[in-house]
């Protein structure tokens, strides 16, 4: 978790911004017992009471799990994310872990204005990368 936590403050830091800036994250989200809580601690560390806040959905709900491609899929949905204003469903989220408490956009794709997104990418053995996309 400490890993995730890390990369994600570095993109933000990298960025010039702070985490209150970020308003949409997409997810790494494999859909694994043991990932998904990982990943959702991690936000919560990071992000604190605002977590519950941002908007957050998983590609490869829709997709699966596209191996190397999936950090390249998620960033283009976020940047399409900005530039639509189209949040995209995490779909078939019927039943959350109650871990995984936050805001996942179930099933329904939603419209908000996004400023600022991360693409995480979270892989085994400590391989994580996190992305900052920004309207300017």
């Amino acid at each position: 978790m400490e890993g995730q936590v890390a990369a994600m403050r570095t993109a933000i830091e990298d960025a010039g911004m702070t985490p209150a800036q970020v308003d949409y994250i997409n997810a790494h989200a494999t859909s694994t017992p043991l990932g998904d809580v990982v990943e959702t601690r991690a936000i919560k560390q990071l992000f604190g009471e605002r977590a519950q806040e941002i908007a957050i959905s998983a590609s490869k709900s829709m997709i699966g799990h596209s191996i190397g491609a999936s950090a390249a899929i998620g960033s283009i949905a976020t940047i399409m994310t900005l530039h639509s204003g189209t949040i995209h469903p995490t779909i078939n989220l019927v039943e959350a872990d109650p871990e995984c408490d936050l805001n996942y956009t179930p099933n329904h794709a939603i419209q908000k204005k996004v400023q600022a997104g991360i693409c995480n990418a979270f892989g085994f053995g400590g391989n994580n990368a996190s992305i900052v996309f920004t309207i300017i």
